[in-house]
């Protein structure tokens, strides 16, 4: 073969020269590269986003509080101011001293409501905000010179009734539930149960008789007289504010004050209830402003929302600190 014929033959690829060894300790430092950039991104989004939850919580209550001055600011016609007192009256409840109240001030003070109605779904609760209420009812009235009738649906019982005496007239339903007038305090005793059980009780007091009324210590005797002292003098105040709210309407009986109730029919004729009616028949018959305007605080819209945001990112804030401890 000549030299002409080896030039036509094409020339073979030369093999790439081998690749340099990664260093073995550039692995994990890469991987730790890209872990912490995704922490950084992660940490930035939450960052954005507990910001946006905090203006949006602050953005809602800035609405709530614009919106409920403009609504207890708008001017009313003639109508018929409603307050509900519903529930246990406590003083954290719906029907606490501090809401029924201010509900009631309100409805006073505006020129448009014609008279006021207490509408009754509630069993009783505290003597102590019942009283407040009652209090407040009467230095209204006659500040304001205005009626208050009370309405009883489902039940107007114990401290229910210790407020409702406080309206100038009271109308139920034939089957409401009225009455109990009476004063109760329940609990438990357990010291039985522990004996049987070898289970010692050590409590240390300062005074013989702070411990009274603890479940796991015995009641003793002169205890369970003075409790029995103090319950009949409350007692005995619920029975002279219902007669004072009352008056000669109230007909005496062995009954009335112990503590029983009666179905709506039946208060009327013990005298106390004075008709039996509705909300409705209160409203447009006696006051004679069918409108009825409910003066009851709620939560608007706005503060729901708010409460159940705030509510979700808590859990959600709990949530994400718990997975940050299993890290460790």
């Amino acid at each position: 073969m000549n030299s002409q014929d080896e030039s036509l033959i094409p020339d073979t690829p030369k093999p790439a020269p081998p690749a340099a060894p990664v260093p073995a300790w550039s692995v994990p430092l890469e991987q730790f590269a890209r872990d912490y950039l995704k922490d950084r991104r992660s940490e930035r989004r939450w960052r954005v986003f507990f910001r946006l939850m905090w203006f949006t919580l602050f953005a809602l209550a800035v609405w709530a509080t614009f919106a409920a001055r403009s609504q207890s600011a708008a001017p009313t016609g003639p109508h018929t101011a409603l307050v509900e007192v519903r529930g246990e009256i406590a003083p954290d409840a719906e029907a606490s001293a501090e809401n029924v109240v201010a509900a009631l001030r309100a409805a006073f003070e505006d020129e448009g409501a014609q008279a006021v109605v207490l509408r009754f779904n509630s069993p009783g609760g505290s003597p102590v905000q019942a009283g407040l209420i009652n209090d407040e009812i009467h230095r209204l009235k006659a500040l304001h010179r205005k009626k208050v009738y009370a309405v009883i649906e489902e039940a107007c019982a114990s401290g229910a009734y210790y407020i409702a005496v406080a309206a100038d007239e009271i109308y139920t339903d034939k089957a409401s539930i009225v009455g109990s007038i009476g004063v109760l305090m329940d609990g438990f005793g357990f010291t039985g149960t522990m004996e049987k059980l070898g289970i010692e009780r050590r409590l240390l007091t300062a005074g013989e008789n702070k411990g009274i009324g603890d479940p796991f210590s015995p009641l003793t005797e002169q205890q369970r007289a003075y409790t029995q002292v103090m319950l009949d003098q409350i007692h005995q105040q619920f029975i002279e504010v219902v007669k004072q709210g009352r008056g000669k309407r109230l007909k005496p009986g062995p009954d009335v004050f112990s503590g029983l109730y009666w179905n709506g029919e039946q208060a009327v004729e013990m005298g106390l209830a004075d008709h039996l009616g509705s909300l409705d028949f209160v409203a447009r018959e006696v006051v004679q402003a069918a409108e009825i305007i409910d003066y009851t605080p709620k939560e608007n819209v706005a503060e729901r929302l708010a409460k159940r945001f705030g509510a979700s990112i808590g859990a959600g804030a709990v949530k994400a600190l718990r997975s940050v401890g299993d890290l460790r």
